[in-house]
C-alpha cells in the first residue's frame, strides 16, 4: 500500500483543514500525555532506585588497596 493511498483514507477523516492554522488537535494532546505519564513514571522509578543507592565508601587500609607502590616487599 503507497504512502498516497494511505492518505487518501485519512483525508475523509479530517473534515476541512485550514492551511494557515494548522492545531495538533486531540490525537497532539493524547501523545503528549502519554510522552509526559512516561517520564514522570522513568522518574519514579529512577527515584525509587536511586535511594537504594550507598554512597559511602568503605574504609580501606593500606594493604587492601591494591597498588604495587604501597606495598613493600
Amino acid at each position: 500500500m503507497s504512502a498516497s493511498l494511505a492518505l487518501t483514507h485519512l483525508v475523509p477523516l479530517a473534515k476541512e483543514v485550514d492551511e494557515n492554522k494548522v492545531t495538533p488537535g486531540v490525537l497532539g494532546f493524547i501523545v503528549f500525555a502519554v510522552m509526559a505519564l512516561a517520564v514522570w513514571g522513568l522518574m519514579k522509578s529512577m527515584n525509587k532506585h536511586m535511594q537504594k543507592v550507598d554512597f559511602k565508601e568503605s574504609a580501606r587500609s593500606g594493604a587492601d588497596s591494591g597498588t604495587p607502590a604501597d606495598r613493600k616487599g
